[in-house]
């Protein structure tokens, strides 16, 4: 008889992690997750046995890693904010690193993110390769996998951008808008989440998807997705930083920061080619034109229990 092999996910009710955890069941791993909420009501309760995800008992988090097989890091934060910032979460992943390694986890995946830089001004690229080299330099056999922008339809960003602009006539575009991303489709990111857990040398890799879009060209794919007729216009950044203020301001959220607008405007979710992902977002985008941007997603009510959806 062969036993399963287990995989740790930390997350695997939150986004990309439950593309993940579900891609591993499919290839009939055990399955097991670490979480901030574990009691909490999902499709995958019944098939993914949930851990609260602790990082003040490690000895806790070590023990239930004995005999995990692969460990999937999908944490992080998307900014700072009170209880939540870019240190705290370096020092947590420092701390999940190691409890994985006193296991004796065999294989260690991390979700990193397109572009990192140890020289970055934008503390999330910057510390994302902070992390990458705790990794590589803890002794643990790894898969790095460094997304762009990672869409499907439980995604934020895009969606968010969707609902503007079946909302609001006017979209203002930051600068001249001819910054490029490449997204990636979260099915094929956790293809290659799983590949990666499978392997057994060590690697860094790219994981974008096959389409190169200007964010001219996201906008205008859009509207013709959705079928409206949205006035884009170009404006100087900081007036667009501040209208962007103003509409988080009002549904309650923090819908776009500075650093993450100066991280599209560098490029930094725009890798280039070949793509390891296959799927074309303007083919998912057409698929899912009756849905995507129908309802604002608030990324504080889904992290930090505050603000509305709408």
């Amino acid at each position: 008889m062969v036993l399963k092999r287990t995989v740790a996910v930390t997350g695997a009710f939150s986004y990309s992690g439950q593309y993940i955890a579900r891609a591993f069941l499919k290839r009939g791993w055990e399955v097991i997750t670490f979480t901030r909420n574990p009691g909490r009501p999902h499709a995958l309760s019944g098939k993914v046995k949930a851990y609260p995800l602790d990082f003040s008992r490690p000895q806790e988090l070590q023990e239930r890693l004995k005999g995990v097989d692969t460990f999937v890091n999908t944490y992080w934060v998307r900014y700072n904010y009170p209880g939540s910032s870019f240190e705290q979460a370096v020092e947590n992943s420092r701390i999940v690193i190691d409890a994985a390694k006193a296991a004796g986890v065999r294989r260690f995946v991390h979700i990193s993110v397109s572009k990192p830089d140890i020289k970055s001004k934008l503390p999330y690229f910057r510390d994302k390769q902070q992390v990458e080299d705790l990794i590589t330099a803890s002794g643990l056999s790894y898969s790095i996998l460094r997304p762009t922008i990672i869409y499907a339809d439980e995604e934020v960003l895009i969606n968010n951008i969707t609902w503007l602009v079946r909302h609001f006539p006017v979209f203002p575009i930051p600068g001249d808008g001819e910054y490029r991303m490449q997204p990636i489709y979260a099915e094929d990111l956790a293809e290659l989440v799983v590949k990666g857990g499978e392997g057994k040398s060590n690697e860094i890799l790219d994981a974008a998807g096959p389409e190169f879009y200007s964010f001219n060209e996201l906008l205008k794919l859009l509207k013709k997705v959705t079928g409206r007729n949205t006035l884009l216009i170009h404006m100087p950044v900081p007036v667009a930083l501040m209208l962007a203020k103003l509409v988080s301001f009002l549904l309650g959220d923090i819908m776009l920061t500075k650093d993450e607008l100066t991280a599209f405007m560098e490029e930094r979710i725009m890798t280039g080619l070949p793509a390891l992902g296959k799927s074309r977002f303007s083919e998912w985008a057409q698929q899912h034109a009756k849905t995507l941007g129908t309802h604002y997603v608030n990324e504080l009510k889904r992290h930090h229990g505050k603000g509305t959806n709408i």
